[in-house]
This record gives structure tokens, sequence and C-alpha cells, in this order.
């Protein structure tokens, strides 16, 4: 196993020499751990360059179960300390933005106050690349909506509206509270945030049968807000990540009116390291504080 941490640590951190420093090895005697693995497994699995380490295209195919042999032997461990009493383990979240920003920050810090020893790992994505994550078993669980997550267990977190946002001297931006008909955003150009698969504003646009103007797809919400109040265009955004705007810019509801739902979806519950399993139930408990 000291071959598979060392293996997604160099990963993680792009660099032999970083990894040694941070792991107390040699840098020889990472290189040699990798190239034992290498030479175990009869394939290549990692490129050394300029830009730093990146994996194989066999390499690509082998690391999602070396990430899961990880988790396993992870899982026994936290198993081992539940028994003996103990809460520690580390938990891996997939998560969007506006959760990231608006939600996390006081939960993690409440939950660990009770188990201060627990870790956490940010896996920050999109609707598509949260699924794929929970799929590969990269994370223990990920916020995403229903709808791009059938295939796995979910538990309903809460329901937000979505809103227009315009630049401050828009025209349409002279009337902020009175609901806007999408079909008045069609002209402008619209900065989508983009979400993979499934997006929310597209849906509504398909359902109105009115085409938007899409100018840019981006993965984030405030360089979208950046560029909204340079007025390069429009966009459609969750009300949640708009609680935190330090942008001159103007929301709008919607008619018709967009929501977005969010949920908590994993591969099966009983699965899941305790720590993460506690963790969820923690937030479980604190939906009615989610704003």
């Amino acid at each position: 196993m000291n071959r598979f941490f060392v293996l997604q640590k160099l990963l993680e951190l792009g660099s032999f020499t970083k990894t040694a420093e941070l792991l107390g090895y040699t840098q020889s005697s990472i290189s040699q751990m990798i190239a034992s693995l290498e030479e175990e497994l009869s394939i290549k699995i990692v490129n050394r360059s300029r830009s730093g380490v990146r994996l194989t295209l066999e390499g690509e195919k082998i690391y999602p179960l070396i990430q899961q042999s990880i988790r396993q032997y992870e899982a026994v461990l936290e198993k081992a300390t539940e028994i003996k009493g103990l809460k520690t383990g580390t938990i891996r979240i997939g998560t969007i933005s506006s959760i990231s920003v608006n939600w996390l920050p006081k939960l993690i810090h409440q939950f660990k106050s009770n188990y201060p020893d627990v870790e956490f790992i940010l896996y920050q994505g999109d609707y598509t690349s949260i699924a794929e994550w929970i799929r590969t078993n990269v994370i223990d669980f990920g916020f995403t909506t229903p709808p791009m997550a059938t295939e796995f267990e979910t538990m309903d977190i809460k329901e937000g509206e979505m809103l227009a946002v315009l630049p401050a001297n828009h025209p349409l931006a002279k009337y902020p509270g009175k609901p806007l008909p999408l079909n008045q955003m069609t002209k402008d150009p619209l900065i989508l945030l983009e979400e993979g698969k499934f997006s929310e504003p597209l849906n509504a646009f398909s359902g109105a049968n009115v085409t938007p103007n899409i100018k840019y797809r981006i993965h984030d919400d405030y360089a979208i807000m950046t560029m909204i109040e340079a007025g390069l265009g429009i966009s459609i955004l969750a009300e949640l990540v708009l609680k935190r705007m330090p942008f001159k810019i103007v929301t709008r509801p919607l008619i018709p009116k967009i929501t977005r739902k969010i949920a908590i979806a994993y591969l099966d519950k009983k699965q899941l390291p305790i720590a993460s399993q506690l963790f969820i139930k923690y937030i479980l408990n604190s939906k009615s504080q989610l704003l």
C-alpha cells in the first residue's frame, strides 16, 4: 500500500522532490518505489517532464483501481479506529463552488468541534465530474442535482431559486426585484455556467421554446460575475452563490421561475467510511440552517 500512497501523493504534488520532502523519503527512494510498482505491473504508470508528473495512457486506466484500493484500505483503518472508540478519518467530498463557499466552511467548522482529528479533502467540479468521481471512488459522496445522480443513492438537501444576473448599467437592470421574462434574455451574450451534461438554465430555455445567445461557457460562478460586471454579457446563477457578491451587478427573478435542487449522492451508504457517514448525518440534521 505504501507504493499506492506514494503514487497518489506524487500525482497530487506533481513533483518527485516535493513528494519526497513531504513524506520524509529521499527522492531516489520515491523513484525506486514507482519503478518497482511499474516493474511489478509490467506497465509504465507515470511520465516525468519539465511540466511535472502525469499519468501515462496505461496509468490513467489503472489509477482508478489504485484509488479504490486506497479507499478500501482507509475504510479498514477507520473501522478499526471506530471499534477502538475513536472518531478519526478522511472525508472526501465532491462539491460545486456555491456550496464550497456558502455551506461547507460552517458545516466543517462545527463538525470538527466534535471530531477535531477528521480531515477533509474537497474536489470542486461540475455535475458530470462529481458523478464520475463517485462512480470511480475518488470521493465518498458529492453535492449534485438529482437528475445527474439517478445511478446513485441520494438524499435531498435544498431547493433554491436561480436568478438573472445583469451588469449594473444594463437596461433590464432598472427594475430589480421585478420578474424578468426569460425570452428577454435571448439577445444579449449569455455567459453560461458550465455544469456538465445537465443545466437548469438550458432546460428552462428549451422549455420556453427560446434559444439563448451563448457566447461563453465557464466553470466558475465568480469569474462569470466578474465578466458580467465588465459588461461582457448576462447570466443565470443560483441565488445561493449570489449571497456573497462584491460585484456591481443586479439580479432579477425569472418568469418562468427556475429552481435548482441539491442532493447528496453516493454509491452505497453502508460502504461509506464512518467519518463520512457521520458528516452526512450532521448535514441532514443541519438542513434548516442552510440558507
